[in-house]
């Protein structure tokens, strides 16, 4: 099985992600949805995941979410006493039944950071790293900070993510797609901006991301977990598509092609 796994890095703006290339599943990850329909759509944010069930998209598209535990005839009420009414985002629980007449929601999903998880997270990196942004740094921290609630349907396409735990979407992406036997596998859009470059993102500056003024990450974490990755599906070949001739990284299964080579192999 072969496989495309569109990351969100700016690279992939040259490739037309719409199109349906035949032989081939599409993974994509996080707002990816907002521009078009992917075979497998994988969200780990809180705020993301939030806001494509809100839309609608995983009614009818195949999703995988984080934490994603549904809770059954729950009522969260009690939770929300130890949060500020600011910080507590909720969908819906009433339907409007799409004309066939209102009724509520009986299961939610419950997810949730806490502020002092956040600032302890925040004085830890500027302690350990010092020379970084303090603002840039306590953005990324406090990211995701707040109880959120997501009232959901009886029937949809969303599965939880049991393995990987905490690991960034696009790293996720590739070990579900493993997991589900792909033997070739074609990244895109894995842009890797550390903290010293501007914020690699296609979506940077939109709702539920980080302002465009944002820094990198330190890619160390991403880094060991595409490398995790690539040891254990070795048997898998992966082609990372990139528009120079620089080799991300060094893998015995890994090759850099470009985007003009991979267009030919999708088109013939």
């Amino acid at each position: 099985m072969k496989a495309l796994v569109y990351g969100n890095g700016e690279s992939r703006q040259v490739w037309d992600i719409t199109k349906k290339y035949e032989g081939f599943t599409t993974w994509g990850c996080n707002a990816i949805y907002r521009d078009c329909k992917v075979d497998n759509l994988v969200a780990i944010d809180y705020e993301i995941q939030q806001e494509i069930y809100k839309s609608g998209y995983p009614i009818k598209n195949k999703c995988h979410f984080a934490d994603w535990a549904i809770l059954e005839g729950f009522d969260p009420e009690f939770i929300k006493e130890g949060f500020s009414p600011l910080n507590i985002f909720e969908t819906p629980k009433r339907n409007d039944g799409g004309g066939y007449g209102w009724y509520d929601r009986k299961n939610c999903v419950v997810q949730g950071k806490e502020y002092e998880t956040a600032e302890k997270n925040y004085q830890q990196m500027i302690t350990q790293f010092p020379h970084l942004d303090k603002e840039d740094v306590k953005r990324k921290c406090f990211k995701n900070v707040g109880l959120y609630i997501t009232w959901v349907e009886d029937k949809d396409k969303v599965n939880n993510i049991e393995f990987p735990r905490n690991w960034c979407a696009g790293a996720t992406a590739l070990h579900l797609t493993c997991q589900e036997g792909a033997d070739e596998v074609y990244m895109l859009g894995f842009d890797l901006s550390d903290y010293d470059e501007p914020l690699n993102n296609i979506y940077k500056g939109t709702d539920n991301y980080l302002p465009s003024d944002s820094k990198g990450f330190n890619t160390d974490e991403w880094v060991s977990q595409l490398i995790t990755v690539f040891k254990e599906f070795f048997e898998t070949q992966f082609y990372w598509v990139v528009d120079s001739e620089k080799q991300p990284l060094e893998c015995n299964n890994v090759k850099s092609i470009s985007y003009e080579t991979l267009d030919k192999l999708c088109n013939t």
